[in-house]
């Protein structure tokens, strides 16, 4: 089931020293970003071009594959990437925090859980909750149905993810029993859901924009992937910092 929201173009105007050929402005900088021109969305697999992709850093071809696996094996292929950036994650918060392991590198027991949680939790349920939020809106192509796929994502989706993913974390940090689990959720839920709120807008309508929705997932987990790194260093900073003060 496919989702597809009309394209807003700019007015039809010559650009100088272009001998009059008329351009939308949106298509000209998705065409710059992917490296080519699209049926499908800035990202479809339909791209021709096979030079390097600045943007990316990956090839053309490489992408190509990418988006092909994408609509051939969604689950799989998100499954992958969800859980390859969750422990990526772990790794990079860890660099940034110079928080150094027992073993004297950043790599450490919470980085197979994170990707174990990426892998068969977060990449799963994104899976499914956007296609539900997909279907809901189908063939619904006005201003009011994308704001209001909008307002869905950030109070019903976003609730869902945000307490699958403190309950995760928890659980990853050592809690045990439903009373730590339900603790780290109510500490956690009002200053994750302040941050989806400022963010998800944004990403939603820029995939709404921009992005066939096979990459919508894929494209949500890099979004989590940055605001996730940045929180969970600034958590280790501050975790090493009060131990520092109990030492001294």
């Amino acid at each position: 089931m496919s989702v597809k929201f009309e394209k807003d173009t700019v007015k039809d105007t010559p650009i100088p020293g272009l001998g009059g050929r008329k351009h939308e402005i949106a298509h000209e900088i998705g065409e710059r970003l992917t490296g080519g021109e699209t049926a499908q969305g800035y990202l479809a697999v339909s791209c021709e071009s096979t030079q390097f992709s600045s943007a990316t850093g990956l090839t053309t071809n490489t992408r190509q594959a990418y988006l092909q696996q994408l609509q051939t094996n969604p689950l799989r292929t998100k499954m992958l990437t969800s859980g390859s950036l969750s422990a990526l994650q772990e790794v990079l918060a860890s660099w940034i925090a110079k928080d150094v392991g027992p073993s004297g590198h950043y790599v450490n027991s919470r980085v197979p859980k994170m990707a174990a949680y990426g892998a068969f939790i977060s990449a799963p349920l994104g899976h499914f909750l956007i296609s539900i939020l997909q279907r809901m809106f189908s063939g619904r192509t006005s201003l009011t149905a994308k704001i209001m796929q909008i307002l869905v994502s950030n109070l019903v989706v976003a609730p869902i993810q945000n307490t699958v993913y403190l309950a995760s974390m928890a659980v990853i940090a050592g809690a045990r029993t439903f009373h730590q689990i339900r603790a780290t959720i109510r500490a956690g839920f009002m200053p994750v859901m302040k941050v989806s709120w400022v963010v998800s807008p944004l990403a939603l309508a820029f995939a709404q924009k921009f992005l066939p929705e096979q990459t919508w997932v894929p494209f949500f987990n890099i979004v989590a992937f940055v605001i996730g790194t940045w929180i969970n260093s600034q958590t280790k900073k501050k975790r090493l910092q009060a131990l520092r003060r109990k030492v001294g």
